[in-house]
């Protein structure tokens, strides 16, 4: 990792989710679902993955959801949080996804399900991805997006403008959609797509909300963000900003969760490949028309 990326306090990130991990099973809801989405895509891939590695493995999700898909045969899950990789079972270990320990070409299939939003270089930590995978292997890569819990960053910006003054990051930075793809190439990835989804999660009120975001280990590890206890009022405020702003007609408020999916390959020979400028045997008009003629550029 380069040393002047510091957006997140990992040590903060792992603190939260070794605090998680005790009563996960009644939070992990979000990464459930996200996790059993991911994995739904390896029904359209005519491949077989024998080796796979779930990074960020957090109560191994991915491993109960994977339940035979993509002919995987041995999967190591990985957690920054050595409670969670114990929680996981199995094959799994304890790691930083910003300095994997596993030698070159050791998978056929990377997964990663909600936890490359708390790395601080993300290219660096996909190009470490990329040499962990074979030639040709594949990243799936599920991460929260920009969009998420944008109801509880205007509650709380609301609040702390009104109680103190100015206001603090409070919710994390997510990641952008639009920069996911060059990302994916920047780390020497081939055939990279992102595409975006929303989950919309109803709850009686938002300290439950909050309540969740703790439970799930996913509260704030923001470098910058304000030390020291939530002053009581501001809280409070925050609350009421919330309900008052998002409350629909049966009293509940919603939470919105934006999930950006990256989908890479390891290069290798027998991809495809786009054709050089100039190389194209047809023109596209002649296409157009119906009538495709070749090329003759030879001078009369």
């Amino acid at each position: 990792m380069r040393d002047d990326i510091r957006i997140f306090d990992r040590r903060v990130v792992r603190l939260h989710r070794d605090r998680a991990a005790r009563d996960l099973a009644q939070h992990d809801f979000l990464f459930r679902e996200t996790a059993e989405r991911l994995v739904e895509r390896l029904d359209d891939v005519r491949r077989r993955f024998p080796v796979a590695l779930d990074l960020g493995c957090h109560g191994g999700e991915v491993g109960r959801a994977l339940n035979g898909r993509g002919g995987v045969e041995t999967l190591v899950q990985a957690d920054l949080s050595p409670s969670m990789a114990r929680l996981a079972g199995g094959r799994s270990l304890a790691c930083d996804e910003e300095i994997l320990p596993f030698a070159p070409a050791s998978f056929d299939l990377v997964v990663s399900n909600l936890s490359l939003h708390w790395v601080n270089d993300l290219p660096g930590a996909l190009a470490q991805i990329r040499r962990a995978l074979k030639p040709d292997g594949l990243l799936l890569a599920t991460m929260l997006g920009g969009e998420t819990l944008k109801e509880l960053r205007h509650a709380w910006m609301e609040a702390e403008l009104a109680e103190e003054g100015g206001a603090g990051p409070r919710v994390s930075p997510f990641a952008d959609i639009r920069d996911a793809g060059g990302l994916l190439q920047r780390a020497g990835f081939a055939l990279p797509v992102a595409d975006a989804d929303t989950i919309t999660v109803s709850y009686p009120d938002a300290m439950r909300l909050i309540v969740d975001l703790r439970g799930m280990g996913e509260t704030n590890a923001v470098a910058d963000r304000r030390k020291g206890l939530t002053r009581r009022a501001t809280l409070f405020h925050a609350l009421a900003a919330y309900q008052r702003a998002f409350e629909d007609d049966k009293g509940r408020v919603s939470a919105t969760f934006q999930t950006v999916t990256l989908t890479a390959w390891a290069p290798h020979d027998s991809q495809p490949r786009p054709l050089r400028p100039g190389g194209a045997s047809t023109r596209l008009s002649d296409a157009l028309n119906g009538q495709p003629r070749p090329i003759d550029d030879s001078p009369p």
